[in-house]
């Protein structure tokens, strides 16, 4: 299956401080990042791919659509901004990785950018905890939510990501 989003490049710069003028490619690979890590996570595999097949098929309506824009837009949106902003500084080309500076700006320092993931991290975890609330009153409409099975990534109940575990 193609690459399918569900949020556009204009939802995450309209809904977020991040500017018009950032490259799409510098963010793009965080929203599908994101998508497969915290949304998949939340959905499980059958219901994150049932509303991938609807997207791409143009057949995405009713509750789906609801699911969509309601809950499910809120929360990627957030985690893609909070995964983008540690690299939002830096460049990663052929000759390293840099920190181009702007004339009349200064690079924000580590902290601060700790300060603004957490930020929105909290703001994505509220999200979270709204979709899977809305998803477990109401699984009834989404089936595919309870037929996850096998290597299927079964749906989580709890908003936090904990980063990972080896």
């Amino acid at each position: 299956m193609a690459q399918v989003l569900f949020i556009t490049t204009d939802d995450i710069v309209s809904k977020t401080p991040l500017g018009g003028n950032v490259d799409t490619d510098k963010f793009i690979f965080f929203v599908k990042q994101a998508q497969d890590i915290h949304i998949q996570n939340i959905l499980g595999t059958k219901l994150y791919e049932a509303l991938q097949t609807k997207i791409s098929g143009a057949t995405l309506t009713g509750n789906y659509q609801t699911l969509i824009d309601d809950y499910v837009q809120p929360v990627l949106i957030q985690y893609a901004l909070s995964d983008y902003l540690p690299f939002a500084s830096v460049s990663i080309a052929n000759g390293g990785v840099y920190v181009p500076v702007a004339e009349n700006a200064e690079s924000a320092s580590k902290s601060r950018i700790d300060f603004l993931v957490q930020k929105t991290r909290d703001k994505a975890e509220f999200y979270a905890r709204r979709l899977i609330d809305y998803l477990s009153y109401n699984n009834r409409l989404f089936p595919e939510y309870n037929e996850n099975s096998n290597d299927d990534i079964y749906p989580s109940r709890d908003s936090t990501f904990h980063g990972w575990i080896l």
